[in-house]
């Protein structure tokens, strides 16, 4: 009895903390104070480079700090809860009016034509969670199969049973927000799965069981079966625990060179940031794959999520052939509905003329690449 009781207290502290930090998700900020982190951003919501190399920042460990990291391209800081009260609660939301047309898609994936499937393919399984086959290896990137909270609605619902999924090769996460980082999915995967994420998050994977992995700083790469995978920085943040705070563990992005020969860049969840060409210049990208989605109010969310107009500015900047998106029409973050992220994408990518490098790609769709 008193174990069962232990085990409810304990998750009703989890639920607690889970509601709070998922309330501080998209983007709890205050301007920074200090003269060096405005100084000649003017209007930005980022701190640019200023002729920096993203690797000479990074060689200097300016985003180590002694108990938690620090994002050397934002001038925000993330400890204003008045700020998210006040998106909440006293904003108006000019696009509330649309949320009776959310569609609810129930989700249901090709396993069997996944596995029949050769060379090199990319299967958009729900909000962010993107299963990569590259020749017959298997990359997953931060599954979410099911709800992360009661409180939040599930548009993408899975039906079925993973049993069909094929054996994953390689899990890969760009950081610990809940909806990238969920214990209940993971729990799902073989725990001696290979696992590459960023540093920090060691009790989260000691807790599943899952220690065979690498913690990855910004710019340290992995070479393994013919492919090589490199994360790398962007302008984002994270945090799980509203009391320890932020910034615990780090966030990034992937460019993986696939043993099949394309090469891929896995966004994360970011910002704009002056970086995006630096990356383009360390390969020739063939697909990029972006995350969309919580970007509006851009008062708000302008530091954490890049809106449609940013992405393609982003793409652009990078070089890549095509672009995919990800992290739309799962969970409602910001106030756009959840199908608006690939609408209004592929209006910016026809007025550049560029509507045919835009990829579309629904939840549990398969695209075979190259």
């Amino acid at each position: 009895m008193n174990m069962t009781r232990r085990k409810y207290l304990h998750r009703m502290l989890e639920a607690t903390q889970a509601m709070l930090a998922w309330n501080l998700l998209a983007g709890c900020s205050l301007p920074r104070s200090t003269p060096e982190a405005v100084a000649g951003s003017g209007s930005l919501h980022y701190r640019p480079l200023n002729g920096r190399s993203l690797e000479e920042l990074v060689r200097s460990k300016v985003h180590h700090g002694e108990d938690r990291f620090h994002n050397p391209f934002s001038t925000i800081e993330r400890r204003n809860f008045l700020r998210v009260l006040r998106w909440k609660v006293f904003s108006p939301n000019e696009h509330s009016r649309h949320y009776r047309d959310e569609p609810v898609r129930q989700v249901s994936v090709d396993w069997p034509s996944i596995r029949q499937g050769r060379n090199l393919s990319v299967t958009l399984i729900r909000h962010a969670g993107i299963l990569i086959k590259d020749l017959d290896r298997y990359l997953l990137i931060d599954p979410v199969f099911g709800k992360i909270f009661w409180f939040i609605e599930d548009f993408s619902p899975m039906t079925g049973d993973l049993d069909g999924m094929p054996p994953i090769d390689q899990l890969l996460i760009t950081h610990g927000h809940y909806d990238h980082i969920d214990i209940d999915s993971l729990a799902r995967l073989d725990h001696n799965t290979s696992v590459l994420l960023p540093l920090g998050y060691e009790d989260i994977f000691d807790g599943l069981g899952m220690r065979n992995r690498r913690h990855l700083d910004w710019f340290d790469s992995y070479h393994g079966d013919g492919r090589e995978i490199v994360f790398l920085p962007c302008n984002h943040w994270t945090m799980r625990n509203p009391w320890v705070g932020p910034n615990t563990g780090l966030w990034g992005s992937y460019l993986i060179r696939t043993r099949s020969g394309a090469n891929i860049y896995v966004s994360g969840d970011t910002a704009y940031f002056d970086g995006f060409a630096e990356i383009g210049r360390l390969c020739d990208i063939d697909l990029a794959i972006f995350n969309l989605g919580a970007y509006e109010p851009r008062w708000f969310m302008a530091g954490s999520h890049m809106n449609p107009e940013e992405t393609y500015r982003a793409f652009r900047e990078i070089g890549a052939r095509h672009m995919l998106l990800a992290h739309w029409g799962t969970f409602r973050l910001g106030d756009e509905p959840v199908h608006f992220p690939p609408r209004d994408m592929a209006q910016v990518m026809a007025a550049n003329g560029a509507a045919g490098q835009l990829l579309p790609l629904g939840h549990g769709e398969t695209l075979v690449y190259g």
